[in-house]
């Protein structure tokens, strides 16, 4: 007897199991040897027929799917069951049916990996006894009742029409937010832009009142040292007098009503007396000057004091020293 490739031949002695063939030549007995079963060592694709099965909240399925199994023994596979496959077959339905009487209608769609698990774990227990083992099962098909499958199609809508919804409105949240966002750094912007403008702006004030004291500081201090030459009390002497008559000029274009001295004709008595002031002052911080000397820088403040003395010369030719009259215009 030649035997094919992966498959093994259950020889019967005299109606007796006797031996299992090997693949290739094998002499047997005529008469005496005879082949009883065939056993294909091949996996094998078993089609389990459609079934009915409750899940556990009562909702009635119409369920069917593949088997492949494996025969490992020819001996228990030839004399454990009378029909392995139709076993098989009944024994994969039963397990199915029980396993999907624990599970919810919703966990038999998203585990059905651990579904197919399980009835292969079972098998595999009840088929050891028969030398054939399970490699997996897989679910072909899962038909619904009509009315819940129309359920199913409204949540699975509804649930798509809550995702839109949070969606957009994620995304309105997203776009005020970044509104909003965008005005907030603007503000700071335009803050910060105006906070710097004015620093800038009261920098540039304080140093043109810096620069106008210094220049006025050096002015004074030119005219204190002009003071003490020679000429000094000449020139002082003229310019209290051009301050005199452009005073008188300015009242004259400017009021109505003016307020003059009686006598504002005589100019030299005017000047005589701003410099009768000027040489007091001068007489009376020649002493302090010596003093000041030593710690240096005090000459000139006297002198820039005796000048803004000076200055009150103009306005007593203004608004008069002594009695004075009215005159209209």
């Amino acid at each position: 007897m030649f035997v094919p490739q992966q498959e093994a031949w259950v020889v019967e002695r005299m109606g007796k199991f006797h031996r299992i063939l090997e693949p290739g030549l094998n002499v047997l007995l005529p008469i005496v040897d005879r082949v009883k079963y065939v056993q294909s060592l091949k996996e094998i694709a078993i089609d389990v027929p459609k079934q009915s099965a409750i899940t556990s909240d009562n909702v009635t399925l119409s369920i069917d799917g593949v088997l492949y199994l494996r025969i490992l023994n020819p001996y228990l596979a030839s004399y454990g069951v009378e029909d392995p496959e139709f076993a098989i077959t009944q024994l994969a339905q039963t397990t199915m049916r029980s396993e999907l009487g624990k599970m919810s209608l919703d966990k038999v769609f998203r585990e059905r990996e651990s579904l197919n698990y399980s009835i292969v774990e079972s098998i595999n227990k009840a088929s050891e006894a028969w030398g054939i083992t399970c490699l997996r099962y897989e679910i072909r098909d899962i038909k619904l009742p009509s009315r819940v499958h129309e359920a199913m199609q409204m949540q699975v809508e509804a649930e798509r029409r809550k995702r839109a919804a949070i969606l957009e409105s994620e995304g309105v949240r997203a776009a005020d937010i970044n509104v909003a966002e965008g005005k907030r750094q603007s503000r700071i912007l335009a803050s910060e832009a105006q906070k710097q403008e004015e620093i800038n702006r009261a920098n540039g004030e304080a140093a043109a009142l810096l620069a106008v004291a210094d220049a006025r500081a050096k002015g004074l201090k030119m005219v204190a040292e002009s003071l003490l030459s020679t000429s000094g009390r000449d020139a002082a002497s003229l310019t209290v007098a051009e301050k005199y008559v452009n005073a008188f000029e300015n009242l004259a274009k400017k009021n109505n009503t003016l307020i003059v001295p009686a006598n504002a004709s005589d100019v030299t008595a005017m000047v005589g007396q701003a410099m009768q002031i000027y040489n007091s002052l001068s007489a009376a911080s020649a002493a302090d000057r010596k003093e000041s000397e030593s710690s240096g820088g005090a000459a000139g403040a006297a002198t820039v004091e005796q000048w803004q003395q000076m200055g009150s010369v103009e306005e007593s030719a203004t608004h008069g020293s002594g009695a004075s009259k009215p005159a209209e215009q």
